[in-house]
This record gives C-alpha cells, sequence and structure tokens, in this order.
C-alpha cells in the first residue's frame, strides 16, 4: 500500500508536504520546463508588494561556503501586475499558489494586500513576510523587522487576519533572542502556520578590493550552512505552538527534508537548492514515500515531531 503523503495546513490541503520556497522558484513559468510542476504539494511566489519595486543595486548575490548570500530588495512588479499577468500563469500549474507579501508602508500595507487577494479563488494561502530585511518596524534609529518584535508581530498578524478568510501563514526570522516568543505572538494573532525559517543576515567581502561582495554590504544567508540552525529552531517551536510549522533551511535532499519533520515541520519548502538542482524538490517528494515504505509507516503525519532525545 502506498503510504499517505497529504497534509492539511489551516484550510489548505496538499497532496504532499514539499513545496518551494518564496524568492527561490520565480512565479512557477521559469522552471516549467525543467521539471513537472504538478508533483509539487505547492508553490509560494516570489514576495510582492502594493507597488512595484525594482530592488536592490547589482551586484545582488555571491556564493559563500555551502550556501549563498542574496539581497534581491523585494524585485516585483506589485500587486495589480502581479494578479493580472503572474497569477494566470501560476494557476495553470495545476498546484495550490501560496502568495508571499511583504510591506513598505507598515501594517496598513500588509491589510490592503491580504485583502486585494483575498477575493481571488487561484490563490490558496498568504504568506505574511514580516522577516524580510527591507522592512522595519519603530523609529528608524532602531529600525528592525517586524518578526524581531513579538507586539509587533502579534499586532501585524491579528489586523490581516481580520481581512483574510485564506489560509495565513507567517514567517519568520531567524535574527532574533527567542523564536518561540516571536511564534507564539504570531500564533495568538491568529496564524493558522508558520514558515521557518526566513535567511540569517550576513556578509562576504572582497579581499582584493576591500569591498563588500553584495551591492548593500549585507544579505541573507541561505543554503546548507544554515540548516543546523533552521532545525533547531523548528524543533524549539514545535515544543511550544499547536499550529503547524513550515520548515526551510539549507534543505538540498531527502535526508535533509526528513530532519525538519523529525523535529517538528508538517511540510518543507525547497530553496537555495532550486539554483543547483531545479528537480530537487521532486526528488524529495520520491525520497520520501521511500523512506515511508522502507521504514513501513503509512502516513506521514506519524513522522512529524517523532525525534527521539
Amino acid at each position: 500500500m502506498s503510504p499517505r503523503l497529504n497534509i492539511k495546513i489551516g484550510r489548505l490541503e496538499l497532496k504532499n508536504p514539499v513545496m518551494v520556497a518564496s524568492g527561490t522558484f520565480g512565479y512557477g513559468e521559469e522552471f516549467k520546463g525543467l521539471l513537472d510542476l504538478k508533483k509539487l504539494g505547492a508553490i509560494v511566489t516570489k514576495t510582492i508588494t502594493l507597488n512595484p519595486r525594482q530592488g536592490n543595486p547589482a551586484p545582488r548575490t555571491c556564493e559563500t561556503p555551502a550556501g549563498m548570500l542574496n539581497s534581491i530588495g523585494l524585485e516585483n512588479p506589485g500587486l495589480e501586475k502581479f494578479i493580472t499577468e503572474k497569477l494566470p500563469v501560476l494557476n495553470k500549474t495545476g498546484v495550490p499558489v501560496i502568495v508571499s507579501i511583504a510591506s513598505e508602508g507598515g501594517r496598513e500595507e500588509f491589510v490592503e494586500l491580504a485583502a486585494g487577494l483575498d477575493r481571488l479563488k487561484e490563490v490558496a494561502a498568504v504568506e505574511l513576510n514580516i522577516s524580510c530585511p527591507n522592512i522595519i518596524h519603530g523609529n528608524k534609529a532602531r529600525a528592525k523587522l517586524i518578526a524581531q518584535d513579538a507586539q509587533a508581530t502579534y499586532e501585524t498578524v491579528k489586523a490581516v487576519r481580520k481581512v483574510t478568510r485564506k489560509t495565513l501563514i507567517t514567517k519568520l526570522s531567524p535574527n532574533v533572542t527567542d523564536i518561540s516568543e516571536i511564534a507564539l505572538a504570531a500564533e495568538r494573532g491568529g496564524s493558522d502556520a508558520l514558515s521557518l525559517i526566513n535567511t540569517l543576515v550576513g556578509m562576504s567581502i572582497d579581499v582584493k578590493t576591500r569591498k563588500p561582495k553584495i551591492a548593500v554590504a549585507t544579505g541573507g544567508l541561505s543554503g546548507p550552512a544554515v540548516r543546523p540552525i533552521a532545525v533547531r529552531m523548528v524543533w524549539e517551536v514545535y515544543k511550544q505552538v499547536k499550529i503547524p510549522i513550515i520548515g526551510m533551511g539549507g534543505i538540498m535532499d531527502t535526508a535533509s527534508a526528513l530532519e525538519f519533520i523529525l523535529a517538528g515541520a508538517s511540510a518543507i519548502s525547497v530553496g537555495t537548492a532550486n539554483f543547483v538542482n531545479p528537480k530537487a524538490a521532486i526528488e524529495i517528494i520520491a525520497g520520501i514515500k521511500e523512506y515511508l515504505i522502507k521504514n513501513k509507516i503509512s502516513d506521514i503525519r506519524r513522522l512529524i515531531g517523532s525525534l527521539k532525545i
């Protein structure tokens, strides 16, 4: 008998727990000739803002040991063009589309974005990206991400929750002292699920030019280098919250995906691996199925949080 792979995240039903992460898969169309998109559990779109953004100046990416730095700066066409130009293409993939949103103007913009997407049946869920370095909260002299402030996280999630019936996923930052505190705030605010982790802030310097390899000096570190931190944070949060967790951070193959599930993730998202191996997510789906069969586990849900200490 084939093992059960389907997972429920809020109101969202996924045929398997493997999705592709925001910012690493474009809007799906870029990968359609490289893999069978219909096999994915879900596609998380590149983050969109209310208005178009050109993003940061180049260079915006560089390789690092066991990972990469990026500072794209949320380049995107804005909500209106996303709905008219990108969403119809995404809808043709036949898999749930999770739209990642971010704000340049505080909580009100998050609310406007979520309300605008709520009426669209093509949108399966909304990922609230409160952990992007382009978003600040509070006084500019002491700027911080919304996801670095428990009260701001609670208030933002609560405000968005009021305007959308969609499954609401809150994406958290690892650049905090206690991620469980932020996770609990998002849960209290009404989030249906949590997505973690976003990138760690990093920096790389060209010693020949004595300049940063990223134009804006710092960027988000992703890839296998961050995986032990991401797995640890998923495990910590799993012990504190009752809502599902989508784990990510350096997932490159089946074994690394299973680490997150064993630590407590109900689903996983493949990011940096897409640049190295576009078929990584599809291979992981097959690998998880094979693992369940080999270990005589009939349902993926029996594996979630089954870490033995």
